[in-house]
């Protein structure tokens, strides 16, 4: 009977739901709603977990406190669209508790650390919506604290939750219409409820696989709907270590050995980081970051001639480098989220300062959000998610930066996110332009086109695998299966009589000259717009389309 659990039990139970969702991302991934081909939850998911282990592993640690403060972290840092922000909250709640358990923890506390988790999950939620990965985890939070009481064995306990959970997952479909209609259940809780088989396999010792339960997840066959990377971070952050040093040793003593050589690098490690000892009897060459050169240098000696010393005052140079950057620190600047290098050209003409790829199966983590925000040299940043599924990452990241202030634009696809930054005025203040940029996007519709990946009915559209289809933000208007006919069909249910201008960004697999014809038709049937077209290079879209 497994009572308790130690921290490199629940090491290994981090480990092996990071890996049980790897495994098994695609299959969450293919539990869309929609029938396009941009499922994502299952990667944005486990990218998450991973970012998790990343920072659990690189912990020397063995002590609760201090691991649990990693996977919190990690999970964070890596969290990616809207599944992957609320599983690094329920990992985060799970840590508060679990952080400060001295050598085990038994099932009731565990219960309570999963009550922590819903906590922290549905607060990182403006409007949490029942029938979705929320669902799932208070569901199971609500019962553990019963089974505790009634399981002491780990083993047994993590069994009773997981049947809870999944019953709470076959309920999703009843919550929330949408997934009643396409005859599936939430794919973030088949998420999360494969990370908790991951934790259950880390006790049982079973080998972890891809043989999740996914027969109630398949949807019903007739179902209905009705960077510029070189551009140097600019936050400095304060310095640990002073003193950049650097030397060769030459001329080793006869008795100094190859492990000396080793033990040198584990003494340097002790006192400073970035450390660098590499070379053999003949030569040695040392670099290392640390507030006590002298000692650095007395190691070193030890073992041969010190040759080409150099010492960095590092700490001089981040002044004069903060001095030099706030000097040229301007009020506001802009960041934007696509996927295509034409729309990232588009953002830039438009005086963005930065634009980082991301979208539809590429979600951006609040890490790399808050990354890009900071090698913008400005203290308020308008940030463009262009995406409904990146909006709460972008959220997140304002916890993650330093000196300056994130004011995230809910643009939910990048013609909005064009006009938020089209309205920019540097000459008014922040909340001026942020009124401005709100209202420009409400001005805006946006339809895409690109091909359905299975067979289904939706929106009293009877699709096939491969029919082209358009939508709008809700639901499909036209199927087709040619490009350019369905693109017209899906402006002729979207344009209304305030609409002035329709533009087309033509993705891969385009040419120019078909959009070109396109964009005639187009202005042949809508004589009252004026109608233009860019090069978008956007993935799996073949037409944007844009009404103002």
């Amino acid at each position: 009977m497994l009572k308790t659990l130690n921290s490199t039990d629940f090491r290994k139970m981090i480990s092996s739901g990071a890996r049980m969702l790897e495994i098994n991302r695609a299959k969450v991934d293919a539990l869309n709603v929609f029938p396009v081909p941009d499922g994502d939850t299952g990667t944005n998911m486990s990218l998450t977990l991973q970012s998790a282990v990343k920072e659990m592993n690189g912990c020397s640690s063995n002590r609760f406190l201090e691991i649990c403060d990693a996977v919190s972290k990690g999970a964070l840092r890596g969290a990616r669209g809207n599944s992957g922000v609320i599983s690094s909250q329920i990992l985060r709640g799970i840590c508060s508790v679990l952080r400060d358990s001295t050598q085990t923890f038994d099932t009731k506390t565990f219960a309570k650390a999963m009550e922590a988790g819903t906590k922290v999950a549905y607060s990182a939620v403006s409007i949490p919506k029942e029938g979705t990965i929320l669902t799932v985890i208070r569901m199971m939070s609500e019962s553990a604290g019963k089974l505790a009481s009634k399981n002491k064995d780990f083993i047994e306990f993590f069994k009773a939750v997981i049947a809870v959970g999944d019953e709470a997952l076959a309920k999703t479909p009843e919550l929330l219409p949408v997934l009643k209609k396409a005859g599936v259940v939430d794919s973030g809780g088949v998420g999360l409820m494969t990370i908790m088989r991951g934790f259950l396999a880390a006790l049982t010792g079973e080998e972890v696989g891809g043989d999740i339960p996914t027969e109630a997840a398949e949807p019903k066959k007739e179902a209905d709907f009705g960077d510029n990377s070189d551009i140097i971070n600019l936050d400095l952050g304060e310095i640990q270590f002073a003193y950049c040093t650097e030397f060769f040793i030459i001329h080793l003593k006869q008795m100094t050995t190859l492990a000396d050589i080793d033990k040198l690098k584990e003494k340097l490690m002790s006192i400073g980081d970035s450390v660098i000892c590499i070379g053999d009897l003949e030569l040695v060459k040392v670099h290392v970051h640390t507030n006590t050169p002298g000692i650095a240098l007395s190691y070193a000696v030890e073992l041969g001639e010190l040759d080409r010393i150099k010492i960095e005052n590092m700490l001089e140079e981040n002044r004069e480098l903060k001095a030099k950057l706030e000097a040229e620190k301007k009020e506001m600047g802009m960041l934007a989220i696509c996927a295509g290098e034409g729309l990232a050209e588009i953002f830039k003409d438009l005086t963005v300062d930065r634009v980082i790829e991301g979208g539809q199966t590429m979600n951006p983590s609040a890490s790399d959000i808050a990354d890009a925000v900071q090698k913008i040299n400005a203290s308020n940043v308008f940030v463009f998610p262009n995406n409904s599924n990146i909006i709460l990452a972008a959220e997140q990241a304002k916890g993650l930066v330093n000196n300056r202030t994130i004011h995230v634009i809910p643009t939910k696809n990048v013609p909005q996110g064009f006009a938020a930054a089209l309205v920019f005025n540097p000459d008014v203040s922040v909340e001026e332009n942020k009124i401005n940029m709100i209202h420009a996007i409400d001005g805006v519709a946006s339809g895409q086109v690109t091909y359905a990946v299975r067979n289904t009915t939706m929106n009293g559209f009877k699709l096939k695998e491969g029919d082209i289809i358009g939508l709008d933000a809700k639901k499909i208007l036209a199927k087709g299966d040619d490009i350019g006919e369905t693109t017209l069909q899906l402006i002729r249910k979207m344009k209304r009589d305030e609409h002035e201008m329709i533009t087309l960004y033509y993705g891969e697999g385009v040419e120019e000259a078909d959009c070109e014809a396109l964009a005639a038709k187009v202005a042949e049937e809508f004589p009252d717009c004026d109608v233009d077209y860019h090069y978008g290079g956007q993935p799996v879209y073949y037409y944007m389309v844009s009404l103002e």
